[in-house]
């Protein structure tokens, strides 16, 4: 039995990364409501430090598993109505209670109250309503401006690790940014 047929495995792998995942964002500062508030004012970058860490090695660990066929890419559709609406539900969640669903969770087995009886609870009656609602959200919302299950580098047209390496150059020029204006 491989590990792609091996779906325990899968979960138990999952779930291990997953305590890992939140171990590091607590270590991070992430899980603290005053580095989150902070990021929203623009006065400490931590979260996007720490977020856009994760993005280029998760973007370049992805391809690196794809060039050795140790991975398959299995993109969903997207739209520019689901991008949106997500991104204001998400923007909306974040500024109201101060954490996204990763460090909610995070904070939440930290112990902290506010994540435990306000983010975890906010995020399942999110997923409630969206699953009830899906069917009117998908006609009227999230099928606008569909653009399939295409990549970057298939929307340019390109290899891969040409914009992976375009990505990781700008965010890593950002970074050097930040450092030297104190942010």
């Amino acid at each position: 039995m491989t590990l792609h047929t091996n779906k325990r495995a899968q979960r138990i792998i999952g779930f291990v990364i997953g305590i890992g995942f939140g171990f590091a964002l607590h270590k991070g500062g992430v899980t603290d409501f005053d580095v989150i508030v902070n990021q929203l004012l623009f006065r400490d970058f931590t979260v996007v430090k720490i977020m856009l860490s994760a993005m280029i090695t998760g973007m370049a660990g992805v391809y690196l598993l794809r060039h050795f066929s140790l991975a398959k890419l299995h993109p969903k559709p997207g739209s520019l109505g689901s991008t949106a609406a997500g991104g204001l539900v998400f923007g909306a969640g974040f500024a109201l209670l101060g954490y996204c669903p990763g460090t909610v969770v995070a904070a939440a087995a930290h112990g902290r109250l506010d994540a435990l009886c306000g983010g975890v609870p906010g995020m399942l009656a999110g997923a409630a309503l969206f699953a009830a609602w899906y069917p009117r959200l998908a006609a009227a919302v999230l099928n606008r401006g569909s653009f399939g299950e295409r990549t970057l580098p298939e929307i340019f047209n390109v290899c891969p690790w040409r914009i992976i390496i375009i990505i990781e150059v700008a965010v890593l020029a950002l970074f050097y940014w930040l450092e030297h204006a104190g942010l």
